[in-house]
């Protein structure tokens, strides 16, 4: 496939929420093939090792065969380079969101031209939504089930040694 057919759906995914699935979804239909790809951050410390988060979106990207789960180290504009992808596409909550997106996307336009950024706005019931407030809900024994799908709130409960 020509990179013009590669969108690249990047994050932290820690761990992937419903606003991230709706994303998912929404990108698969507007590209030929998406890879959505868990970044790493050698100092971040995450809840969910690379390897869960990787798995954990293997499982929800399943019903969408033109999606494909990676992870990358370093700047996302060269892991998208070496796949050959022609559009970066982000997630948008709130016109905070933008700035800070926006900002990137000119630098990442700057390094590499021919990859463009593609913007899609959050659903609003999923605009609230973040992984942080995902991990803090959970981890005082909340329910998540309205925010992550059925297989992150499983791994949540197991992370946080809870069973419902």
């Amino acid at each position: 496939m020509s990179g013009a057919q590669i969108a690249i759906y990047a994050g932290s995914f820690d761990p992937p929420t419903n606003g991230h699935l709706d994303l998912i979804d929404r990108a698969s239909k507007l590209f030929p093939r998406v890879v959505v790809a868990v970044g790493i951050h050698p100092t971040r410390v995450s809840l969910f090792s690379v390897e869960e988060r990787l798995e954990l979106l293997k499982k929800i990207s399943r019903p969408f065969g033109n999606v494909e789960v990676d992870s990358f180290s370093g700047l996302l504009i060269d892991f998208g380079e070496r796949l050959g992808a022609r559009v970066i596409v982000r997630g948008l909550r709130a016109a905070t969101d933008f700035e800070y997106e926006l900002q990137i996307a000119h630098a990442n336009a700057d390094l590499r031209p021919e990859i463009d950024t593609v913007f899609l706005p959050t659903r609003t019931n999923y605009g609230f939504i973040s992984a942080s407030l995902v991990r803090e809900i959970a981890s005082h024994g909340g329910d998540v089930t309205r925010y992550a799908p059925g297989v992150v709130c499983e791994a949540l409960e197991t992370k946080f040694d809870r069973k419902s």
